[in-house]
C-alpha cells in the first residue's frame, strides 16, 4: 500500500498562502470601513466635499461650520455605526460558533427581543418611573438583554446546555419577548406606542459621544476576553465531544461566550434600539472569505458587521432626499436579499 507524503514545506507554504489570503482580507475590510466611516460623515442633508471631512478629522481644517457639522453631528453617528456593527458582527460569529448553528445571532434567539421589551417596558411605565427615560431605557434594555440570555442559558442548561437545546431555548424566548412587546403595544397609549415603534426600528440619530464612549468601552473589554477562547471556539466547531477530547470544558465556555454576548448586544440596543440581519450576515461574509479558524473569523466578522452597519447608515440617508429611513429597516433590506442569495448558491458547505 502506497500513500502520497506531505512535506513540511509544502504544509509551510499552504499555511503562508492562507495566512497572507486572510491577511488581505482583514485588510480590505479596514480598507473599506474606513471609505464607509468618511462617506457616512460626508453624507447627509448637505453633502461636504470628502476631502474636507477628512481634513476636519484629522484636525487640519480652518472651517468652523464643517468643523461644527463633523464634530458635534455627524461624527459620534458614523462611529456608533461602527461600534455596534461591530459588536453585533462579533456576538452573531459567537453564537453561530457556540450553538453550531448558521441562523443563530442575539436577534433570532431572543437576546435583543428581551433588550426591546425592556426599553418598551420603561416607555410605557413613562412618569411612574423615579429615573428619566433618558437613563432607565438604556439600562432597562442592558438588563433584559442580561435576562433573556441567562434564560435561554437555563433553559437549556436544564437537559445538559447541548447546542441544539439553547438553540430551541432561544427560539421559544423569542416568541415569549415578542408576545410580551406586543402586550406592550396593545396596552400604550398613542404617544407611547409611536415612541416604543420608532425605538424598535432603531435608530443612529441619537447618538452622543458619551454613549459611543460606553459602546466602545464595553467592546474593547469583551475582545480580548473572547480572544482568549478563540483556539477553544475552534475546537467547539469539532463537536462537542471532540472538543472534551481535546481538553475543553463546554459548559464553561458556552457560560463564558453567553455572558460577552449578553453585554455587546444589551449596550449595543441601548442606544441604537434592535437591528437585526448584522449579527447574521455579518459573520456568513466573514466565513465565505475566511474560513472556520477562529482567529481570523473573529474579528473579520466584526469588521464585516462594521461595514455592513457604517454603508446601511449611508443608504438610510440616501434612499429618500431629506429624510432619514430607520436604520433596522435599511439593514433588514440588505440584509435579507443577501441570506436569500446565500441559500440560492448552495453556500452549505461553508456553514
Amino acid at each position: 500500500m502506497t500513500g502520497v507524503s506531505v512535506g513540511p514545506d509544502i504544509v509551510s507554504q499552504t499555511y503562508s498562502r492562507l495566512l497572507a489570503r486572510r491577511t488581505a482580507v482583514l485588510a480590505a475590510a479596514l480598507v473599506g470601513l474606513m471609505a464607509g466611516l468618511v462617506l457616512d460623515v460626508a453624507t447627509g442633508p448637505a453633502f461636504l466635499p470628502l476631502a474636507d471631512v477628512v481634513r476636519s478629522v484629522l484636525g487640519q481644517s480652518d472651517d468652523p461650520s464643517i468643523n461644527a457639522i463633523v464634530w458635534s453631528i455627524r461624527l459620534p453617528v458614523a462611529l456608533i455605526a461602527v461600534a455596534v456593527g461591530m459588536a453585533l458582527g462579533l456576538t452573531g460569529a459567537i453564537m453561530q460558533t457556540i450553538l453550531n448553528n448558521p441562523l443563530a445571532s442575539s436577534y433570532t434567539l431572543g437576546i435583543s427581543a428581551g433588550a426591546g421589551f425592556g426599553a418598551a417596558l420603561v416607555i410605557v411605565l413613562g412618569a411612574s418611573l423615579p429615573v428619566p427615560e433618558t437613563y432607565a431605557i438604556p439600562v432597562m434594555a442592558f438588563l433584559f438583554a442580561g435576562v433573556a440570555s441567562a434564560g435561554v442559558y437555563l433553559i437549556g442548561g436544564l437537559r445538559g446546555a447541548s447546542s441544539e437545546m439553547l438553540v430551541l431555548a432561544g427560539v421559544a424566548l423569542l416568541f415569549l419577548f415578542q408576545a410580551l412587546l406586543s402586550l406592550l403595544q396593545y396596552i400604550a397609549s398613542p404617544e407611547a406606542l409611536q415612541q416604543i415603534v420608532f425605538w424598535l426600528f432603531g435608530s443612529l440619530q441619537k447618538a452622543t459621544w458619551p454613549k459611543l464612549w460606553i459602546v466602545t468601552a464595553v467592546f474593547l473589554a469583551a475582545a480580548p476576553l473572547i480572544a482568549r477562547d478563540a483556539w477553544r471556539l475552534t475546537a467547539l466547531k469539532l463537536g462537542d465531544e471532540r472538543a472534551r477530547g481535546l481538553g475543553v470544558d463546554v459548559r464553561a465556555l458556552r457560560l463564558r461566550s453567553f455572558a460577552i454576548v449578553s453585554a455587546l448586544t444589551g449596550v449595543a440596543v441601548a442606544f441604537v434600539g434592535t437591528i437585526g440581519f448584522v449579527g447574521l450576515v455579518g459573520p456568513h461574509i466573514a466565513r465565505i472569505l475566511v474560513g472556520e479558524d477562529q482567529r481570523s473569523f473573529l474579528p473579520a466578522s466584526a469588521l464585516y458587521g462594521a461595514l455592513l452597519l457604517s454603508f446601511a447608515s449611508v443608504a438610510s440617508k440616501n434612499i429618500m432626499p431629506g429624510a432619514i429611513f430607520p436604520i433596522g429597516i435599511v439593514t433588514a433590506l440588505i440584509g435579507v436579499p443577501f441570506f436569500v442569495w446565500l441559500i440560492l448558491s448552495n453556500r452549505k458547505a461553508y456553514w
